[in-house]
């Protein structure tokens, strides 16, 4: 009995605590880089799958029509340092480990399904991880955008021209996606590529509507002759109204998402606290004696 007790005491704060850790999230707030005397630049990720490169030559053929194209610009996207063979070898050798252990728990009468289910699984599970990786960078990307855009405007109604405006902010600026793909903007402009350009394809890397906003104004800007500041204020605006719109779709959300830790951490947490006395008491026996007035 004891031993029970225990046990659902300690499921009652294991519930409790993975309830309050689903429904609270804490999002840290873009800081800026005091001081900061170059470009920040990204730090060479180590290849862990450079031993793969060399066992991944059998998948070439596979990876040199529409297939190749799509994880390669998938995996750039996601920022993985892995050519498309390798991903497609990480696949077979999930594939083939989900055979291997799942093999002794197969039923012999349905094989087939058992094969078919296995190897779906072991392909599809690499590729939900890699749209994760990218829905990640992009979120990231919109979350940085409206204070970026601040901070050019600022820039640039001080007085700097555009691009000194980027560099500032680049420098002054801690590392992140939004801040390497502006300094990649920034050296291909630099290099001799026309800023329009430059901005057009920074866009149709990301196909997200803010950062497409963000560069069409600004291209429009360039080729009407018109001044940047006033587009840079008006599209900071709009990103101001969107991100808020954004929280306020957020707060919608927020009901539904407490609904599971609701239905299944906290809900039985209080129906253990209050019914177990009583069930204690059923399965004692004491109620009964009271009832017959023992």
């Amino acid at each position: 009995m004891i031993a029970l007790i225990l046990g659902l005491t300690f499921f009652c704060v294991l519930a409790f605590a993975v309830g309050l850790l689903s429904i609270v999230k804490i999002e840290e707030p873009p800081t800026l880089k005091i001081l900061a005397d170059e470009f920040p630049k990204e730090e060479k990720k180590s290849n862990k799958f450079s031993f793969l490169t060399s066992l991944a030559f059998f998948n070439m053929p596979l990876c040199v029509g529409a297939l190749g194209e799509r994880l390669r610009k998938d995996l750039a996207l996601a920022r993985i340092p892995i050519s498309p063979e390798v991903f497609l070898l990480i696949k077979e050798i999930l594939i083939a480990g989900l055979l291997f252990f799942t093999y002794p728990m197969s039923d012999p009468e349905n094989r087939g399904l058992w094969l078919l289910m296995t190897i779906g699984l072991g392909y599809y599970l690499p590729e939900f991880w890699l749209k994760g990786q990218i829905q990640k960078i992009k979120n990231s990307i919109v979350r940085h955008l409206p204070d970026t855009i601040d901070l050019l405007s600022l820039c640039v109604n001080a007085g700097l021209d555009f691009l000194l405006a980027l560099k500032w902010v680049i420098e002054k600026s801690i590392p992140s996606i939004l801040i390497l793909e502006l300094q990649q903007v920034l050296q291909e402009v630099n290099l001799g590529k026309p800023r329009r350009d430059a901005l057009t394809d920074f866009a149709n890397k990301y196909q997200l509507p803010d950062l497409s906003t963000f560069t069409r104004a600004l291209v429009q800007a360039d080729r009407m002759g018109t001044s940047v500041a006033d587009a840079l204020n008006i599209i900071s605006e709009d990103m101001r109204i969107s991100r808020y719109r954004r929280g306020e779709q957020v707060a919608l959300k927020a009901p539904l998402k407490m609904l599971f830790p609701l239905l299944f951490c906290i809900f039985p947490v209080v129906g253990i606290l209050v019914a177990g006395p009583v069930l204690l008491q059923f399965m004692q026996g004491n109620t009964f004696s009271k009832l017959a007035g023992g």
